[in-house]
């Protein structure tokens, strides 16, 4: 297969060209560079996709692309530079196009609607309907297309910390905070598992829409699993989700927050979504703790890593364990 990523420099677009180098494919990568240097094996092309002729560089025909874009001006002039020269289209997605998140295993959730023509596609608040804009440019454009509506993921070179924080607070013992319930849902998928799937769907044309995400499991499983992989057995203290939005703690990321934890129930779809279309479509998941050792690994390997985007300091997490024994 002769394939094109538009993107392919940062996670789960470099996941992805290494997967379909290492597979045979012939792989053309296009984006401006600026998020790391291309992987070895393919042809990077330097474009800026939100040029109108941005894409004009980019030569030949391809059996399919697929693209990670969130600004559908981007969507919009590759769709249109490469029209008539690329046999199938895969877009990917997120979860966070739909509209409601309240209903765990909810199948036909609404999505949001599309991002109003004038908004800024650089502002992080309208992804959800930046992402249905998107969608609606590829589901519109008369071209065999998949749409993966993907949820959380992780593995080696996420620069989020969502689930590198685990890794790394578990690898360093003593007592940990664990946010609400032990049966508390989680929902996550290994980039490398994300993108062996992609390009496998590119290659057999596959189409529809699909949540492409791993299958949920209760927290304390999720827990036991990061242990194995660490190596470790977790000393771990629950501490509710009242008491910990009581001491100023965020969900999800950002500052002073818990990765993977989510407010319930008005999130109890979030991390709960159908994920049978994309298993159905071959999706596969490789065991958890796997995951969470080769993410140790690549967290320990000494290359430069970004400042955390999320997680607790330790000095946070000592302050909220003492105010819960305390109470």
């Amino acid at each position: 297969m002769k394939l094109l990523i538009l993107g392919g420099t940062a996670f789960l677009g470099r996941a992805i060209a290494r997967y379909a180098v290492a597979a045979g494919h012939g792989v053309t990568c296009a984006a401006r560079g600026a998020s790391g240097e291309p992987v070895a094996g393919v042809e990077f092309v330097k474009v800026e996709r939100r040029d109108p002729d941005g894409m004009s560089r980019v030569d030949g025909t391809f059996d399919a692309v697929i693209d990670v874009a969130r600004q559908p001006t981007q969507v919009r002039h590759a769709l249109a530079a490469l029209r008539g020269r690329v046999g199938h289209w895969s877009f990917v997605s997120s979860c966070s196009v739909y509209a409601r998140t309240d209903e765990a295993f909810a199948k036909d959730v609404p999505v949001h609607d599309p991002a109003a023509p004038d908004v800024d596609e650089s502002n992080m608040e309208f992804y959800g309907p930046l992402k249905v804009s998107c969608e609606r440019l590829v589901l519109e454009s008369g071209l065999p297309n998949l749409v993966d509506r993907a949820g959380l993921i992780v593995g080696p070179e996420d620069q989020s910390n969502r689930f590198a924080y685990w890794v790394s607070r578990f690898a360093r013992g003593g007592e940990i905070l664990a946010p609400g319930d032990p049966r508390d849902w989680v929902q996550w998928i290994d980039v490398r598992d994300l993108a062996m799937w992609h390009v496998d769907a590119a290659a057999a044309g596959r189409t529809g829409i699909v949540n492409g995400i791993g299958r949920p499991v209760a927290r304390d499983e999720f827990f036991q699993a990061v242990g194995e992989g660490v190596g470790v057995e977790p000393s771990l203290t629950w501490i509710d989700q009242d008491f910990l939005t009581a001491q100023g703690i965020e969900p999800w990321m950002g500052p002073r927050s818990l990765p993977m934890w989510l407010p319930l129930p008005e999130y109890a779809g979030f991390m709960t979504r159908d994920v049978e279309g994309a298993f159905a479509a071959g999706l596969t998941q490789r065991p958890l703790a796997d995951t969470a050792r080769d993410t140790l690994g690549w967290l320990d390997d000494g290359t430069p890593k970004p400042e955390p985007r999320a997680g607790l300091a330790l000095e946070e997490e000592a302050s909220v364990l003492a105010a819960w024994h305390a109470r």
